[in-house]
C-alpha cells in the first residue's frame, strides 16, 4: 500500500493513494489553513469508521441477514498534549434491515473490533474503545 501526500497551498495538501484516487486535506484558519477539506486527523477516524462499518456490512451478509442500512458514529477524544493521538473513541453503529438478530449484529461488532479492522484496532493501540449497537427494523 501506498499514498503521495503533496503541499498544495497554505496548509492544505493533496493525498493521492496507491489505488489512484485523490483526497484533500486542510487546517484550521487559526493553524494557517482555509478550512476547506478534513483534518488529517478526521480522516483517520473516518479511515476506522469505514474499515469497521464495511466489516459489520460483509459479516452479515454472509451471515444471511437482511441488512438494508449501516452507519457508525465515532466519537473520539484527544490526549491534550502533544502527540494529541486519540485517548477514547466511541463507536455507535445503527444498523437496519429486515428481521436483524441482535446476536448477529453483535457478533458482527465484535469480530470487527477484535479481528478484522485493522484501522480500529491500530487505534485501539493509544485509545480506549467502547462499542454499542442499535437496530432499525425497515
Amino acid at each position: 500500500m501506498e499514498c503521495t501526500v503533496r503541499w498544495h497551498e497554505g496548509m492544505s495538501f493533496v493525498a493521492e493513494t496507491g489505488s489512484g484516487h485523490m483526497v484533500a486535506m486542510d487546517g484550521s484558519s487559526d493553524a494557517g489553513g482555509r478550512n476547506l477539506a478534513p483534518r488529517p486527523m478526521e480522516l483517520l477516524l473516518a479511515g476506522a469508521g469505514g474499515c469497521t462499518a464495511f466489516d459489520i456490512v460483509l459479516i452479515l451478509k454472509r451471515g444471511r441477514q437482511e441488512v438494508t442500512g449501516c452507519a457508525v458514529r465515532l466519537n473520539a477524544e484527544r490526549a491534550e498534549t502533544d502527540p494529541k493521538v486519540f485517548t477514547r473513541i466511541d463507536f455507535h453503529y445503527t444498523v437496519s434491515g429486515k428481521g436483524l438478530k441482535p446476536e448477529a449484529v453483535e457478533r458482527a461488532m465484535k469480530l470487527s473490533s477484535e479481528k478484522y479492522c485493522s484501522a480500529s484496532i491500530m487505534l485501539g493501540k493509544t485509545a480506549e474503545m467502547t462499542h454499542s449497537f442499535e437496530i432499525v427494523e425497515v
